[in-house]
Parts: structure tokens; sequence; C-alpha cells
């Protein structure tokens, strides 16, 4: 080993072989020869290679911490309005939730790219119509309309936090990339604090029970309420301040789960049609079946935004192709049997939103499907498919815009 690094000093390519054919041998050998060979420029360049250490993780500053912290405060305070007020929780969740999450954010992502208050504006102002607007929505729990309005509200919300996120400027594709990646990440980093918090609750509960005191009350109405609205807020600074944590993370989760996704939707298709159930007759069904696809297409969008920009660039797309023909099958059915309960039944608010989605959701399909096949059959990279996805996203933003705000208008809040 020694005597082929010294001989190879003005042959990288061959330096970079025999250190990825065994690291620890290389790193060993190399450091004793360093001395010798130290006047080299590619031996310098190797000893800052070998030597990089990762920074630790970073707890941000003082100015960090108390921003967090009113925050947090501020959120659990909008979500423990039931307890404070005596409204009944399930008419103030349903309408709210998403109140409890999305303005924080934007105003953490508006204080960290300083963007004044002029530039904000025109999102506070949205924020509080919305506000207004669910809430000032007739109180009738069969309302069809309703259920939508607060369904797809957080959908327009979460666009407000991707217009922030990009400091205004969401017209920028690659930006609309990077808001990708980082609901990625958030994802990931909130799985891992709700995975340490479920802990965390079950050996507190167990402990005190030992010594004879029940917290379950005070846990449920403090400790879960504020812990709750305060994992999308410390997720996000976890990641936006410690990014090595999961930027290693989403990519393996995305090319793990993405062929697996594509095994499980072809064997629930076969499974399906050995035991005769349809979308077209039940109704429940149908909207199972609706959710199975939202959920598949938002797997499609994650691993393209996180796919690995090189190596094993053949594999992913070829992957990711299969999957979203499949998806294009499912989504078929799924149109088919709404089209056919519209023609059957007539139109009502939950088919239309429906139909509304399922177009889109096809479209966007048939789009990345497309890009995916040019990718492999040009033997390019991702991203023509990444900015098709990225460009369609105002979309979606669109018509859950007027889904949330016009559908009550339109069939008169039923």
């Amino acid at each position: 080993m020694e005597n082929q690094i010294v001989s190879n000093l003005n042959h990288p390519g061959t330096l970079e072989k025999l250190y990825r054919e065994n690291k620890a041998a290389f790193t060993r050998v190399f450091k004793q020869l360093y001395p010798t060979i130290q006047e080299n420029p590619t031996a310098q360049v190797w000893y800052e290679r070998l030597n990089y250490s990762e920074e630790g993780i970073n707890w941000g500053t003082r100015k960090d911490f108390i921003f967090i912290s009113v925050a947090v405060f501020l959120a659990g305070l909008i979500a423990k309005i039931p307890d404070l007020t005596g409204l009944e929780p399930d008419y103030f969740y349903q309408r709210n939730i998403a109140f409890v999450v999305f303005p924080f954010l934007s105003a953490y992502f508006a204080w960290k790219q300083q963007l004044t208050l002029v530039r904000m504006l025109p999102v506070v102002i949205v924020f509080l119509l919305s506000a207004v607007y669910i809430n000032l929505l007739p109180v009738n729990l069969s309302s069809d309309t309703l259920i939508l309005a607060c369904i797809h509200l957080p959908l327009f919300l979460w666009s407000l936090l991707g217009y922030t996120f990009t400091g205004c400027s969401f017209q920028e594709v690659a930006k609309r990339l990077d808001f990708l990646r980082f609901n990625g990440d958030l994802a990931v980093m909130g799985a891992v604090i709700v995975i340490a918090g479920i802990l965390f609750t079950g050996i507190s509960f167990n402990l005190f029970q030992l010594i004879g005191l029940d917290i379950e009350q005070f846990y449920a109405h403090y400790v879960v309420i504020w812990g709750g609205a305060a994992i999308p807020i410390v997720a996000t600074f976890i990641v936006r301040t410690n990014p090595q944590l999961v930027s290693k993370v989403s990519p393996v989760i995305a090319l793990v789960f993405t062929p697996l996704v594509l095994v499980f939707l072809i064997i629930y298709l076969i499974a399906m049609a050995y035991t005769g159930k349809d979308p077209y007759n039940d109704r429940e069904f149908l909207l199972i079946f609706n959710v199975l696809l939202i959920g598949v297409m938002a797997i499609i969008l994650f691993s393209v935004a996180e796919a690995p920009k090189e190596g094993g660039r053949r594999a992913t797309p070829l992957v990711l192709l299969l999957l979203a023909v499949v998806t294009i099958l499912v989504n078929g059915i799924a149109l088919s049997a709404i089209v056919f309960r519209i023609s059957e039944w007539g139109i009502t608010p939950n088919r239309l939103a429906v139909l509304g989605g399922n177009v889109l959701i096809l479209t966007n399909l048939l789009i990345v499907a497309y890009k995916l096949y040019r990718t492999i059959i040009r033997q390019g990279d991702l991203a023509q498919v990444e900015n098709s996805i990225a460009r369609f996203l105002p979309v979606y933003v669109l018509w859950s815009g007027i889904v949330a705000f016009l559908f009550p208008l339109l069939f008169g809040f039923r």
C-alpha cells in the first residue's frame, strides 16, 4: 500500500481506487507517509480530506432559543384553546389544526431570512382571513363542503409556508424543489421525535405508577398538547441548523421504500381483483382507494426529490417509472369509479372534489412518467422530472383553494 500511494501521487484516479478498496488501510498508511510527502499538492488535498471531521450538532444561538421557545408557547396556547374556552375539541381541531403549525413555521423562515413586514404582509393577511373564514362556516356536522374545506385548507396554507420558505419567490423552480426536500427531511425528523416522545411517555407513566401517582390527565392536557405543537417547530429548527443529520437518511428511505411500495401496489391490485372488491359500488372503498392513491403520489414526489444524483442513476428512474405506471393504473380505476358514480347518482361536492383531484394527479403522473421515460432513454439525470413536479405544485394549490373557499359557496354550504 505504501509504495502504491507514493508511486500514484500524480494519478488521482488510482489513489481514489486504492482508497475505496480499503479505506482503513489507506488512511493509516497515508497518515504515516504524510510527513515525507507533504510538499505534494495531491498529498495535501488527501490529508485535508482524511482529517476532516464533521461539525458537532449546532444548537443555535440564544436568539434562536428565544424565538423557538416563544413559537412553541404560542402554538401550544392555540392548541389549548378548547381547554381554555370550553369549545368542543373536535369542532376546534377540525377547523384550526393547520393554524397550530403553519403560521409559526412561516414566521420562523421569515425571521431567518430577515423578510420585511411589507413582503410578509400578504401572507399574514391570508392566514388571518383563512382563520376567520373557516371558523365562520356554518356548524353542520353533515355538511360535505365543510369537511372538504377543512381537508383542503391545510394544503392551501402549506403553500403559504412554501412561499415564505422560498423568500417570497415561489416562482423559482429550484426553491420549490428545496421546499419539497425540506418537507421530506421534516417528516423524517418529526417521526424520530414522535418515536422518542412515545418512549418517554411510556417510561414516565410506568415510573409514576410505581410510586402511586396517576399523571395521565396532567400529561394529556399539558405535555401532549404542548409537545405535539412543538414537534414541527423543533423538527424544523433541527433540520435547518443541522442538515447533516437527515441529509443522508431521507434518500435512503426513498431508495428503500420506493420499490417496496411498488411491490405492495402490484400485490394489492392482484388481491383486489381476486376478492372481487371494487370502488364502483362501495363508497367507503373508493375513499380508501383515493387515500392510497394520494399516499403513493406523495411517495413518488418525495422519491424524485430525494433520489441520488449520482450513482445508481439508471435503477432509480426505472423503479420510479414502474411505480408511476402502476399508480396511473390505480388512478385510472379511481377516476373511472368516480365518473361512474357521478353518471349514476349525479354531482355532489365530494364527487366533484374527488374528480378534480384525480384528474390533477393523473395529469401530473402522466407528465412525470413521460419525463422519467425520457430520462431513461437519453441516460440523463432527474432534473427534468424534478422541474416538472415543481412546476405542477401551483396547480394543486389552486385546486385546494377552490375547494376550500368556493365549494361551500357554490353548493350552499351543504
